[in-house]
């Protein structure tokens, strides 16, 4: 089956834990600290999202205490830096929502594999807000890795546009209309 586009997820540090009670795409728990407070890795194979899932959220807040570091959290002006960042990468983006703890995108087709361009965009929005002095005290703003789901008709690319493009409506935000987001050609 054709790939026509990717949902990709991109966490910011902290957000979705290997131990997560609703399930994670982690085979184990790096940290020891983690492992003591929240347990072993909650690996899933599911497609679908889980961030609905209802599960203990006292146990999965108690856990987060556990990091290393604080979690990220992007503010709105970083936000917008971040997006600077995503505009110098030459790839097609069919929707882009910035969220604080996280970033969901719709990347058009390519021949590089969409964990790579997932890592070109980190790359970027990483150089893009240290060159505006507003990078977080910390070594990454992001988590390892991404989640992604491969898209396969026109009406799947079209219905995970809409989705995250209404995501940042569905928590409280204002969605922003990126200039580097294209239409699909189908």
């Amino acid at each position: 089956m054709t790939v026509l586009a990717t949902h990709v997820i991109l966490s910011m540090y902290g957000f979705w834990l290997p131990n997560d009670p609703r399930g994670s795409g982690s085979k184990y728990t790096g940290s020891d600290d983690l492992y003591e407070a929240g347990g072993k890795a909650t690996k899933v194979e599911t497609r679908h999202s889980l961030a609905a899932k209802p599960h203990d959220r006292e146990k999965r807040e108690q856990t987060k205490t556990a990091m290393k570091y604080p979690p990220i959290l992007l503010t709105g002006i970083q936000a917008r830096a971040v997006a600077r960042g995503f505009a110098t990468v030459d790839h097609p983006i069919y929707a882009c929502a910035i969220m604080p703890e996280h970033v969901h995108l719709v990347l058009g087709r390519s021949t590089l594999p969409a964990k790579k361009i997932a890592d070109l965009l980190k790359t970027a929005a990483e150089e893009n807000l240290q060159s505006e002095d507003i990078f977080p005290d910390c070594k990454t703003i992001w988590a390892r890795g991404c989640w992604q789901v491969f898209l396969n008709t026109p009406d799947d690319v079209h219905r995970t546009i809409r989705y995250v493009n209404e995501n940042p409506v569905r928590t409280g935000f204002k969605p922003q209309r990126w200039s580097f987001v294209t239409e699909p050609p189908f």
